[in-house]
C-alpha cells in the first residue's frame, strides 16, 4: 500500500510540473454580458484537451483567450490569469504577434494562404526572420510529414494549395502551424467542415501530434472527443460544469448536467 502511494504521489508532482497552459480565475464580459464565469483549467504536456458544450456555451471564446484572438472583438473585457509556461499572456509587456508564434491556430475551416504548397508552410518561418534555405526546405519537408501531407503533396509542392481537397487543405494548415514549433496547438472544431474520411484523418493526426505537441481541442462531436483526448471539459452557459480525465468524463461523470449532455438528452 505504501508503496502505491509513493507512485500517485510521484506522478501527481510531475503532472503538477508538466502544465503548459492554465486559466485561474477566469472571467470574460461581451459589455455586460458575463460570457465566461470564474473558469479554473490546466493543461498538461504533451496531452490533447477536448472542450465540449452546447453551442454558444462559451468553449470557442475559451479557445481563443490563449492567443488573445478575443482582442479582435469589441467591449471585451477579462479578469483573472491565463498562463502560458507559468507567463500571463495577458501582461501588458507581451508582444501579442510573439504571443501568436507560441500558440498555434486551426480553425473550423480550412484557411490556406494563395500561395503554394512550400510557401504556404515557409510562411511563419520568414516572418520569423529566417531566410536559410536548407533551414526552411527540412522545416517544410518535417511539418508535411508530421501534417501526414508529405507523401501526398512531394512532387508538387510548388503547386498552388487552392488545388488540395478540403481535408488536404486542413492539414496543410496544421503543417504550417507546426513548422514553428508553437508551446500550444489551437483547434477549434478542425474536422467539422470536412468528410468522415477526412476527419478519421485529422483524428489519428491529432493522436500522433500529441507525441510532441499540447493541443486545446473545440469539439461538438462527442465519439471525436472521446477518441482523441486525454482530458475533457464541459462547458455550459459560460460556466466550466466538469473537467477531468476523458475516460472519467465519458463513463462516471460527476455532474448531472455532464451526464445529461453527454446522453444526448440537451445540447
Amino acid at each position: 500500500m505504501k508503496e502505491n502511494k509513493k507512485k500517485e504521489l510521484e506522478i501527481s508532482t510531475e503532472i503538477e510540473t508538466s502544465i503548459v497552459a492554465q486559466a485561474t480565475n477566469l472571467n470574460l464580459f461581451y459589455g455586460d454580458f458575463h460570457a465566461l464565469k470564474n473558469i479554473n483549467f490546466e493543461v498538461y504536456k504533451n496531452s490533447v484537451a477536448a472542450l465540449i458544450g452546447p453551442s454558444g456555451c462559451g468553449k470557442s471564446t475559451f479557445l481563443r483567450l490563449f492567443n488573445r484572438m478575443n482582442d479582435l472583438i469589441d467591449n471585451v473585457k477579462i479578469s483573472g490569469k491565463i498562463l502560458l509556461n507559468g507567463e500571463n499572456v495577458y501582461d501588458r509587456k507581451l508582444d501579442v504577434d510573439e504571443l501568436r508564434k507560441r500558440v498555434g491556430m486551426v480553425f473550423q475551416k480550412p484557411n490556406p494562404f494563395p500561395k503554394s504548397i512550400y510557401e504556404n508552410v515557409a510562411y511563419g518561418l520568414r516572418v520569423n526572420g529566417i531566410s536559410d534555405k536548407d533551414y526552411i526546405d527540412e522545416k517544410v519537408k518535417t511539418s508535411l510529414v508530421q501534417a501526414a501531407l508529405w507523401n501526398e503533396v512531394k512532387d508538387n509542392l510548388k503547386k498552388s494549395a487552392f488545388e488540395l481537397s478540403g481535408g488536404q487543405q486542413q492539414r496543410l494548415c496544421i503543417a504550417r502551424a507546426l513548422a514553428v514549433e508553437p508551446e500550444l496547438l489551437l483547434m477549434d472544431e478542425p474536422a467539422s467542415a470536412l468528410d468522415p474520411i477526412s476527419t478519421a484523418k485529422i483524428e489519428e493526426l491529432i493522436y500522433e501530434l500529441k507525441k510532441d505537441y499540447t493541443i486545446m481541442i473545440v469539439t461538438h462531436n462527442m465519439q471525436q472527443a472521446g477518441r482523441v483526448s486525454d482530458f475533457t471539459a464541459f462547458f455550459y452557459l459560460g460556466e466550466l460544469v466538469e473537467a477531468g480525465q476523458t475516460k472519467q468524463i465519458f463513463t462516471s461523470p460527476k455532474d448531472i448536467k455532464t451526464q445529461n449532455y453527454i446522453t444526448g438528452r440537451f445540447g
